[in-house]
């Protein structure tokens, strides 16, 4: 799919990759090192994916929060999200899954 920005990412975006699916840092970060998880298969709901998507996004996830810690110990905890349906806030309508570092002190409330 031409138009979509998750089908054809550039290679010198991906910062990590798993079989089914690629990882990048957000263009528009909530915090630094905000990451999305992103199938390679163009599916526009989490509830397309497939197992072994589903496998890939949670090794990734994984992955990418250790290295994170690892890189700033000031990151204490991560919001793991989706944004399913123009409802819900999806602007791409590629699944993708948001990685968000969180550090004391960043929001006033960070009560879900």
């Amino acid at each position: 799919m031409s138009s979509c920005p998750f089908c054809d990412i550039p290679k010198d975006r991906v910062i990590a990759e798993n079989g089914p699916c690629v990882a990048v840092r957000d263009h528009y970060p909530v915090s630094p090192g905000h990451s999305l998880i992103i199938p390679r298969r163009h599916i526009a709901s989490f509830r397309e994916m497939a197992a072994e998507e589903w496998g890939a996004v949670h090794s990734l996830a994984e992955e990418l929060a250790k290295r994170l810690q690892a890189e700033d110990p000031s990151v204490q905890g991560f919001n793991l999200g989706i944004n399913d349906g123009r409802a819900a806030g999806q602007t791409i309508p590629h699944v993708h899954i948001h990685l968000i570092p969180r550090r004391s002190g960043d929001v006033r409330k960070p009560r879900g």
